[in-house]
């Protein structure tokens, strides 16, 4: 990763952090991932060769950019969801910075909504929205993955009540094998190999 994309994301994320710390309405936050999930990620679908990346919580797009970065490199792409039309328009605008837009479909409404419609397949799927309905959207996403797969999802620590009922959703996926890693804010991460 070139300089210039590193100081746009360290710009972003202290952006992101100064926004939270002065916004009470939670819908309004940007809840960036921490720079080592992000990174993490990006490795993840560099060395696994990743081309189908799905993401659910776009946000500002921090996480996004790390993503697209990552599928670029493997000529893969991402379709990022988020239900904030100001939050769609401002990842729009931060992809565009990068250098990385042509590599992202930005999806702007209700994810599950969205998720059922979605064709796939899909070789990389990271939930980083809303922790009560990523159970439901993982299981329309199922029949939509490829053999070989990664899922995971963020605030597996710091959210232990609201991600519950998707940790024990995925923990009775046959043939996945599940971790939660102490990364950041803690990183579910499900892999079936194909």
């Amino acid at each position: 990763m070139d300089q210039e994309l590193q100081t746009l994301l360290a710009e972003l994320y202290e952006e992101g952090q100064r926004n939270d710390a002065q916004e009470q309405e939670r819908r309004k936050k940007r809840l960036n991932l921490e720079p080592e999930t992000a990174q993490l990620l990006s490795v993840l679908v560099r060395s696994g060769k990743r081309t189908r990346l799905l993401e659910i919580g776009t946000s500002n797009g921090y996480s996004t950019i790390w993503l697209a970065w990552a599928a670029h490199s493997t000529g893969g792409s991402v379709v990022s969801i988020d239900r904030e039309e100001e939050k769609h328009r401002l990842a729009d605008a931060n992809l565009r910075r990068a250098g990385l837009r042509e590599v992202v479909q930005l999806v702007q409404g209700d994810a599950t909504s969205i998720v059922a419609e979605l064709t796939g397949p899909f070789d990389f799927v990271f939930f980083d929205a809303d922790r009560f309905s990523a159970p439901a959207q993982l299981k329309l996403l199922l029949p939509k993955l490829t053999p070989d797969v990664l899922v995971l999802a963020d605030n597996a620590r710091s959210h232990p009540e609201e991600i519950a009922a998707y940790l024990a959703t995925v923990q009775q996926l046959p043939k996945f094998e599940h971790m939660v890693l102490p990364v950041g804010k803690g990183l579910s991460l499900a892999y079936r190999q194909g």
